[in-house]
């Protein structure tokens, strides 16, 4: 049997797909319906909802299937949103009143997966209250994304590092598109956005290496599995050694 694994805040599933492709089962998490979310079954209800049934000794109830308890899980991820800490809000925050209703759920989820006690992987985007234990970015893996994420390891297992050091690993490239006026020509996507002379729904998805939706919000806040299924191998080995150890 492959080790099972909880997607919280899961989207429509690019951290869940990576670690089903390392070999992982996989159940997602969203307190909104996702449709396509395709790594496995998928769950409505408030995350931390969830892990507060888990830590209780109740089981989350999955369709399709019998309920599942903590102690069939191996590990968890966890994709807290994002909006308190992009660069965007930051930036708007104390200007002419602006003020925002974007809660940091960072904190309350890492408390929760630290009393659970499995291994865990919280990841955020650049500039949030994150540990920075793997900053990858979607040139380690060949792809034409920039898609700069921060990767938290808990629970009690690590993995080598892996760290983009921005614009010394950038070197060569640039992002096409619309930029003040003017038009550039470069080898990288963005993936976000309307304007700016952005890439077709194909390209985003063949940047991405996403091929299971073709929704351009989806796409643009999720990461590539690329990034998961890296670390999944990795936990997959730590998950192996501990039981190896025992």
């Amino acid at each position: 049997m492959r080790p099972l694994l909880l997607d919280l805040f899961c989207c429509a599933g690019g951290a869940g797909m990576g670690y089903r492709r390392a070999g992982f089962d996989v159940i997602g998490v969203d307190v909104t319906d996702q449709p396509n979310y395709a790594p496995g079954p998928f769950v409505r209800g408030d995350a931390l909802a969830v892990l507060d049934a888990l830590l209780h000794g109740l089981g989350v109830k999955v369709p399709g299937r019998r309920p599942v308890y903590a102690r069939e899980l191996a590990a968890v991820h966890a994709s807290p949103p994002c909006q308190a800490h992009t660069a965007l809000t930051k930036g708007n925050r104390g200007r002419n009143g602006w003020e925002d209703a974007h809660v940091d759920l960072v904190p309350p989820t890492r408390a929760r997966l630290d009393r659970l006690g499995l291994p865990y992987v919280i990841e955020n985007v650049q500039g949030s209250p994150v540990r920075r234990d793997l900053v990858l970015c979607g040139l380690h893996f060949g792809l034409r994304v920039f898609r700069h994420r921060y990767f938290e390891l808990g629970g009690g297992w690590s993995m080598d590092p892996l760290t983009c050091n921005g614009r010394s690993d950038h070197a060569g490239h640039r992002v096409a598109g619309w930029r003040h006026g003017v038009k550039y020509a470069g080898d990288m996507v963005a993936v976000y956005g309307d304007g700016g002379g952005k890439g077709s729904v194909a390209e985003w998805q063949a940047a991405m290496g996403i091929d299971w939706t073709a929704d351009r919000r989806e796409l643009a806040e999720a990461i590539p599995p690329a990034y998961t299924q890296h670390i999944g191998r990795g936990l997959l080995a730590a998950l192996g050694r501990q039981e190896n150890a025992a």
